[in-house]
This record gives structure tokens, sequence and C-alpha cells, in this order.
């Protein structure tokens, strides 16, 4: 393997810079550096020359022009092992370039600024940085190209016990790597761009969801030990924010599997609909209980009164740090995975002893959009994110809804947009009480969410994630002792339906929103 004798370091991250090029300098590796990276190497005592003095040309045009030149360029991309080569770049007095260390302008981060100037924008997309990586990248059997602080320590460790070389595994990594690093930087430049108007001012146009050409690029967190069976396999991506699910960090417990990732999903996503204290038990995705409570304690207590049996072997999710009150609570049942904002210490103490409880702090994100697999292609939606405005609620029957009534009616119909279509939640103000799920008759949600209720029905009121088709499912739910109905109206046969709510002497409210979810 060639070794490394002379290296180019041009970062904007300059993360562990220091300590990497002193090692580097330290094995007899030649620096060349740029601008505010030779700035910093010479205030660490480390020896840099400066590009000009390789290139014999100066940095101009504020920056624009410092690494494009053949000097640069062509003492990365001749082939070592060719003559002809070697012939061209001494003639021209190129000297060799061993290895690339560079990452781009933040870009991204510049774009994400409000309010930036379009002028700002555009300075902010590198050129010569992603032309030396690419060049390295594709001359990697004798370039090493390097483009994150987090390769630094092993590459440095493989020169020093390697005499200055690295092998071809490691090279071909770092091109790979590299290559990725380029097809992100432009994947969010021409993303981003799709948004600047005509006129040159940059604005995000929100009010056009969906761009033209999706570009996704994700990074893998890990493999997964299979998929949703044993014979599928399986990985979890991160989109790099740091935040949501995908970013969430483990502190204790077994390795993750695809389900539990699937329903701590949706623990999280239903524990944050909520501003005061709440908890959800996940099974398959749908909640075997939720309830809201003054504490965090009271709140896992109701929420596991809803349905104690399917809750064994659950995923919780909360919405406020886990203390010592509501650790002691969980973990007399066996649960799966618990995720939550933070667990303070006297929580880790008591879940100590539960080695294979994973616990999972999140950093929460609202998700802007929803992706979902199609043969052939991808379909994109945005988010559920419609909250219900007091003008959204229209009081269809005779009855109105009393304000006790009216609470666990808000409150069921936040639930109920997390439960699978067709959709029908029991509950009182603050807790739920039965849940009928991803029924292909509406009418058999409302059976099954009254049978599997553990806590008395009567008195409570019921969530419909969309219209009744028929009067049968209001006829069902009044059976089962319920006082009131939200749901979003819409039906042909609304005044089938308002008329039995009506007959039975419920109170029943449209709002005018659905919420299937499939």
């Amino acid at each position: 393997m060639p070794k490394i004798q002379r290296a180019i370091l041009s970062v904007t991250d300059k993360t562990g810079l220091v300590e990497f090029a002193r090692r580097l300098s330290n094995l007899g590796v030649e620096l060349i550096s740029t601008g505010g990276t030779a700035k910093l190497l010479r205030e660490s005592g480390i020896a840099v020359k400066d590009i000009s003095e390789l290139t014999g040309f100066p940095e101009m045009l504020d920056g624009r022009v410092k690494t494009l030149h053949p000097k640069v360029h062509g003492g990365i991309l001749h082939r070592r092992g060719n003559p002809a080569h070697r012939t061209a770049v001494a003639e021209h007095g190129i000297l060799p370039i061993d290895m690339v260390v560079v990452n781009l302008y933040a870009f991204e981060k510049t774009a994400a600024k409000p309010n930036v100037h379009f002028d700002e924008l555009i300075e902010n997309i590198d050129i010569g940085g992603p032309s030396m990586i690419r060049s390295a990248a594709k001359n990697f059997q004798d370039v090493a190209v390097v483009t994150s602080p987090d390769d630094y320590g092993q590459i440095a460790e493989e020169l020093a016990t390697s005499g200055c070389e690295l092998s071809s595994t490691t090279r071909w990594r770092l091109a790979r790597k590299a290559f990725a690093t380029t097809a992100a930087y432009d994947s969010a430049i021409a993303s981003t761009l799709e948004r600047v108007s005509a006129n040159g001012r940059f604005e995000f146009h929100e009010e056009v969801a969906f761009p033209q050409t999706l570009r996704l690029s994700f990074n893998k967190v890990m493999d997964l030990r299979y998929g949703e069976n044993p014979h599928q396999k399986a990985a979890m991506y991160s989109d790099g924010s740091g935040k949501g699910v995908a970013n969430g960090s483990q502190l204790q417990g077994k390795e993750l599997s695809y389900n539990n990732i699937v329903d701590l999903e949706a623990a999280w996503d239903l524990a944050q609909e909520f501003e005061e204290p709440v908890c959800a038990i996940i099974k398959h995705t749908n909640p075997a209980g939720a309830a809201t409570g003054k504490t965090l304690v009271e709140a896992y207590k109701k929420a596991l009164e809803c349905d104690p049996v399917s809750a064994f072997g659950g995923v919780v999710g909360v919405n406020r740090p886990i203390d010592g009150d509501a650790a002691e609570e969980m973990a007399k049942l066996f649960l799966e995975v618990i995720a939550a904002p933070s667990f303070d210490e006297a929580a880790k103490a008591k879940f100590a002893s539960k080695k294979n409880l994973r616990l999972v702090e999140v950093n929460d994100v609202r998700q802007k959009w929803v992706l979902k697999n199609v043969s052939g292609g991808i379909l994109l939606q945005d988010a559920d994110v419609r909250p219900l405005a007091e003008s959204d609620l229209k009081v269809v029957s005779k009855r109105q809804p009393t304000s006790e009534e009216k609470r666990a009616l808000l409150f069921a119909w936040r639930v109920c947009k997390h439960v699978k279509s067709n959709a029908i939640v029991y509950a009182r103000d603050g807790q739920t009480v039965g849940v009928g799920a991803g029924q292909m008759s509406r009418v058999d949600s409302c059976k099954i969410g009254a049978v599997k209720a553990v806590l008395p029905l009567k008195g409570t009121v019921a969530a419909s994630d969309a219209f009744f088709p028929f009067p049968d499912g209001v006829e069902e739910i009044a059976k089962a002792g319920a006082t009131a109905i939200i749901q979003p109206g819409g039906s042909v046969r609304d005044a089938e339906v308002i008329a039995a709510a009506d007959r039975f002497g419920l109170a029943m409210i449209f709002t005018g929103v659905r919420h299937f979810r499939h």
C-alpha cells in the first residue's frame, strides 16, 4: 500500500482536527491546509503549509478559488502505478497528495437559519471541498479520503501501527463514505433550492407540500436481529437530527427489536398529544390503555387499569421525566420498553434490577411527513397533526354534552387518532376504558371496545375515528352505557345516526375531521 506522506486538511467542522493533525505530523506526514484550518493548526503549534505554497497561486475571489488547481487535483488523481501519469506530474512539478481530510460548508445549517439571505445561502455551497473529496474517492487505491471526525482516531491508530499505510479495506470504506457524503450534500442543496422563489429571495414555500423529486438520505444506526418476523432481515436508519425515536438513547436493556421500535414510536406519538402528564401503554401499535393524571404515577396506574392483561409485555410512552415513584409502579409489571424524555437517578436505580427492560430517552421532534412503501414507488403524506379548534365542534344532538362529557370526549378523540381504523375508544375524563381497533366493520369495533372493558362502561363517552355509516354503531355504544359520542360526521345517513343518538338520549359532537390510521 502507498505510504501517507502528504495530506491536505480543509474542514468546516474542526472537531478533533488539532489532535488528528498533530498525530499525522508526529508520523512525518507533511500537512497542507487552507484559510481558517491552517490558522487553527499554526495557533496549535503544528507545522503546516498554505495551499498557495503548493499551487504557487494565491487564494482569491473571497476564498472561492483556492483548491481548484492542477497541482491539487493532479496530486490527488494521478495513478501511482501508471508510468505515464508519473511522467506527467513530474514534468509539471506536481507533488503527490496521499490523504485528503475535508468536510463541507454547513449548507443545511445555513438554510435552517430564519430569514437567511439568498446570497448567504449560495455562498455556503461548497465547490472545492466536494471536488477534492470526489477526486480522492475516485483514486482510493492511492489516496485516503477522510470526511468525518468520527474516523480520525481509527485512522491515526492504523497509520501508527502500519508504518503510515492504510489497508485497501480502509481506503475503500472511506471512499464509499465520501461518495455518500457528497451525494447527501448535493441532495440537500437541490431540495432546498426547490423552495427558492424565482425573484432570488429565499423563502420556504410550505404550501408547496411535496417536492417534484423526493430525495432521502439516512445513515444506518444499527442492524436489528430480524424484522417483524425471524425470517426477515432489518436495520434502523437515522436522519442525523439527533431527535426522535431513531436517535433515542438506550440506557439499559436488551437490543431493541424491529417490533419494539414500531411500538415505541406509537407510544411516543400518543404521549406527545398531551400537555398534562400522560402515559400510553401500547401493544401491537394500539393503545391497551392511555390516561392523564396530576402526576406520572397516577397516569400510569389509570392507563394500566384499562386493560392490565393486554398491558403485560407492552411498550410504555410518557411525556414527562420518569421519577422514582412512577418507576416503582412500572417495575411491578413485565414491560418490553419504556420511552421518556429522561429518567431520574431514583428511576434508573429502581429499573436496574430488570436487566432486560429497555429504557430509551427520546428528544421529541414533530414529523412533517409520513412515508409508506408501495410496489414500484412510495406514498408520501403530511403527518396527521390537525388539532381540533373550538370552532370545529358542532353539537348535532338535541342534548348538549355536559362539561365533564366534553372533556372526556376531547380526551377520547386524541387517543382514538392513534388507534388502528376502524377505531372506537370508550373513555372517561383522562382515562381510556375500552378500545376497539382495526376491525373491518365499525359496529364490530364498537362491540369489541365494550367487550374489552374491565372498568365499568356506564357513564363513559365514545370516540370514533370516522363517521358511522349506519345507526347500529350508535346503538351498540348506547347499549354499552356510554352517554356521548364524538365523531367526524359526513355520512349520507348522518340524519339517521343523529336520530339514533337522540332516541337514546346521547349527546353527539361532529368534528368535521377524520383520523383514519391504516
